[in-house]
């Protein structure tokens, strides 16, 4: 009994330090491309580092055209080393700093979306890392196109979600359904079996 305590134990001890040593990961996600007239919209720009350890210096440059293949680029947001500035433009006063402090998503939100805030949105991500010996520069371009709705358009995938709960509905339904239907058999059998040989 004392070993099987001790085996818990140590466990229990070994799942405490596991669980304490893990770190969130950072996933590179895509940008939703649609937005809702009148309400708040994230431009989600993610660019992951491979060693969060080594660090870096991050500048960011936020970059709006109105159409594809366009070399008329309004710079409208920037981060600069150390903290966000909102830049002179047409969305001023609009756009809001999401990104996260170890500025692996460095994201930014457009308040009360209007019409004229269709287009291409660039994020460009400068990094500097600091190796003591030696420095290294990355940089990284994304690009978001949005469209902007009157109405939120329905999630295709809320629909199929739905259709597959109702499928296995009504498969579990049918298998509950078959389950009692031989179990029911099974005990009618045994009482039949336990009444020949009683008499």
């Amino acid at each position: 009994m004392v070993t099987l305590y001790r085996v818990q134990l140590q466990t229990l001890v070994l799942l405490f330090f596991l669980v304490h040593l893990s770190r969130p990961v950072c996933v590179d996600v895509l940008s939703d491309t649609e937005a809702v007239l009148g309400t708040s919209k994230k431009l989600t720009c993610i660019s992951c580092m491979l060693r969060e350890e080594v660090k870096a210096k991050t500048y960011v440059s936020w970059f709006y055209m109105r159409e594809k293949n366009t070399s008329n680029k309004t710079h409208i947001y920037q981060y600069n080393y150390t903290y966000p500035v909102e830049v002179d433009g047409p969305f001023l006063g609009r756009l809001a700093w999401n990104g996260s402090q170890d500025l692996q998503d460095v994201s930014i939100s457009i308040l009360n979306v209007t019409y004229s805030d269709r287009g291409i949105y660039e994020c460009h991500i400068h990094r500097e890392f600091d190796f003591g010996f030696f420095n290294h520069k990355v940089s990284v371009t994304k690009t978001i196109e949005l469209e902007v709705k009157e109405k939120a358009s329905k999630d295709p995938t809320a629909f199929y979600s739905q259709i597959m709960m109702y499928v296995l509905l009504v498969f579990l339904t049918f298998w509950l359904l078959v389950e009692m239907v031989y179990c029911y058999r099974k005990i009618s059998k045994s009482d039949e079996q336990t009444q020949d040989t009683a008499y």
